[in-house]
């Protein structure tokens, strides 16, 4: 039990230091991100895999994978923050796609 929850914390560290790096480096991150609450929903997220599963990842493929939750969680609820001038021209803009 205790090798398990030492290889969680492992895991724990790695996920922290590199969303600590992501953070640093995009300034869209800094201002629409929360970085205590994005670590603890990617430790939740851990907790769905085997503690063994996430170390065995390099460190530029578990930068890849959590730079791609970044992004989706940075980016969630943009169109929330628009007038209402502004949704139409995006929904015009859609539709022309």
């Amino acid at each position: 039990m205790q090798e398990v929850v030492r290889k969680r914390d492992i895991a724990i560290a790695r996920i922290s230091k590199i969303v600590d790096n992501l953070i640093l480096g995009n300034s869209l991150y800094q201002e629409r991100l929360d970085k205590p609450e994005i670590i603890q929903h990617l430790v939740n997220l851990l907790d769905k895999f085997s503690p063994e599963f996430i170390n065995a990842l390099s460190d530029g493929e578990l930068t890849d994978r959590i730079d791609s939750i970044l992004v989706i969680e940075a980016v969630s609820g943009t169109l929330n923050d628009l007038t209402a001038e502004q949704i139409e021209m995006f929904d015009a803009a859609v539709e022309r796609r």
